[in-house]
């Protein structure tokens, strides 16, 4: 067998090397980007933006409509007696015997809700008619901020002459959707038409204990003059 010299040995050494360096691809990102006719390299193109799920709406509400005078300025309510008809009559039947006139935004849970319904200045609560209404909750509305909803106790079918306003996107607030029925969520009957500003002035007002919801009660009474059906 013919002995390959040491030197032959180096420069075919150095010529597999080079081979393999040719051959190992080289990452994207560590090359230079493709120049153009004119030698500038182009534009990279931006990367597809991830999926955004669009924000929740409600369609419109149709019904009458609630001005609710208080001791911080008006607010406009337009009910939806299509989607919670059973809400609305009952809310109705309540303003129009004046249950409201004289009592109070008795709960301000501060970028949640504020609530009001039966209770005056002195935390006196007021009679409430018998037969609550049955929940509304699946019909189509969310609890987005600026909404009408029907408190009510732990039952489904509690709901009386209480009602709060959203101050925020609420949907945890929502019907579930594994609920046939109307078992879950708090039923939306209506939504502030104007005089958002008025409630966000008075979901920032300070609160103590002084009510029927500890902590969450405003300090200076916000009182409701009088509610009113708008023809």
């Amino acid at each position: 067998m013919r002995k390959i010299s040491p030197a032959l040995c180096q420069i075919l050494a150095s010529s597999l090397f080079a081979c393999l360096l040719a051959a190992t691809p080289t990452r994207a990102q560590d090359q230079p980007p493709p120049a153009d006719a004119g030698g500038a390299a182009p534009a990279q193109t931006p990367p597809v933006p991830e999926a955004v799920t669009p924000a929740p709406t409600n369609p419109p509400m149709t019904g009458p409509r609630l001005l609710v005078s208080t001791s911080m300025g008006d607010i406009t309510l337009q009910l939806d007696s299509v989607r919670a008809p059973k809400s609305v009559a009952n809310i109705l039947h309540y303003a129009r015997e004046k249950h409201y006139d004289n009592t109070v935004f008795y709960r301000v849970a501060h970028g949640f809700v504020i609530q009001m319904g039966s209770f005056d200045a002195n935390g006196k609560g007021r009679g409430i008619h018998p037969g609550p209404v049955s929940l509304e909750a699946n019909n189509g509305l969310s609890n987005l901020r600026g909404t009408v909803a029907m408190a009510r106790a732990e039952e489904p079918d509690s709901a009386t002459a209480e009602f709060f306003i959203n101050l925020a996107d609420n949907l945890p607030l929502d019907h579930k959707t594994d609920d046939p029925g109307n078992s879950t969520g708090y039923a939306v009957f209506g939504q502030v038409l104007s005089g958002m500003d008025v409630v966000d002035a008075i979901g920032q007002v300070p609160t103590g204990d002084n009510g029927p919801m500890p902590g969450q009660a405003p300090v200076t009474p916000i009182i409701v003059k009088k509610v009113t059906l708008l023809k």
